[in-house]
């Protein structure tokens, strides 16, 4: 009896209109919950600069820069006209220093020029980033805040995913700080015997 009664038994789907209805309750719960995470997560002020390779893709990380809510200082160039890329580095690299902003993103053709430019202004720890994983690891491991792309080799949406992970992965601190704060000591250091070198130069009034 029960053997019957098991293979007589058949699962009824749901009726079209059903379907449709939890369907779109569903959707409508998950499009409600992203909009509340959205929100929940901080926001943060980010400088953005590139040279004239960079550009357009510029143009779309700040869209995506505002579509998540961040607040943008967009150092420029204002059109893709020849431009010398450590202008832009510079200043975005001094409004990171100067805590004007949270983060800075460079661009331009490969993401190498601007790296090394931004990387010398103190306080700056500019990492060229070229995959989710370097995005992620040069923020866990090395507290990077300015983010180097290049305009040239990646596609928009890794670009997008990139930003998104590096805007969003937090330091880890621990061993990785100790490491960070030698650098920091070292460029100190630094500022100081040239102080003092220039000290020892300048005659005597």
């Amino acid at each position: 009896m029960a053997c019957c009664f098991r293979n007589s038994y058949k699962k009824t789907p749901f009726p079209p209109r059903f379907r449709d209805r939890r369907l779109g309750f569903a959707q409508s719960q998950l499009r409600d919950r992203s909009a509340a995470e959205l929100k929940a997560k901080p926001t943060m002020k980010v400088a953005i600069g590139s040279d004239h390779r960079g550009y357009e893709v510029k143009r779309r990380i700040i869209g995506l820069l505002e579509r998540l809510g961040h607040e943008v200082l967009d150092i420029g160039p204002g059109s893709g006209e020849s431009v010398d890329y450590p202008d832009f580095a510079f200043e975005v690299a001094w409004a990171v220093s100067e805590q004007r902003v949270d983060r800075g993103i460079l661009i331009c053709g490969t993401g190498i020029g601007m790296c090394i430019a931004a990387n010398k202004v103190r306080g700056v720890r500019a990492a060229p980033c070229h995959d989710s994983i370097t995005a992620e690891m040069s923020r866990r491991h090395n507290n990077a805040n300015i983010l180097c792309l290049s305009a040239d080799l990646l596609g928009g949406e890794l670009l997008d995913r990139m930003v998104r992970i590096w805007l969003e992965t937090e330091f880890e601190g621990g061993r990785h700080a100790r490491r960070v704060e030698k650098i920091a000591r070292f460029e100190m250091q630094e500022r100081r015997r040239e102080s003092g070198a220039r000290d020892q130069t300048t005659p005597d009034q």
